[in-house]
């Protein structure tokens, strides 16, 4: 069990980026096309965050020429470069899944005034 948290322990990132659920980022992520790689990024609103420790996801949905598209991220790979917080969302659930079924400006999140 100790060669497990080890492993676990050198293989997570030092910085965690800290962002919430309905927050709009912008995602960094490390692309390979054969020999060589370039940074793609991938701008959305955070939907879901799932898991703890080394194995937590999180994932990001966009509306890309009228169509949905949703990743996954792992939070502590190495291909995710950085993540950047565009603005704040106000939320009041834990996963935004029902923003799937929605259009236009019904799928917007409000934005968090301080």
């Amino acid at each position: 069990m100790k060669v497990l948290e080890l492993i676990s322990d050198a293989s997570a990132k030092k910085e965690v980026p800290v962002f919430n659920i309905g927050d709009t980022v912008k995602v960094d992520v490390n692309i390979k096309e054969g020999n060589r790689e370039r940074i793609q990024i991938f701008e959305g609103t955070v939907i879901a965050m799932k898991g703890s420790g080394i194995s937590s996801t999180f994932t990001v949905r966009r509306s890309s020429y009228g169509v949905g598209v949703e990743r996954v991220f792992p939070l502590h790979s190495p291909n995710v470069k950085d993540v950047k917080v565009i603005r704040k969302g106000k939320v009041r659930r834990s996963k935004l899944y029902y923003l799937r079924d929605r259009v236009g400006k019904a799928a917007k999140v409000k934005e968090k005034v301080n």
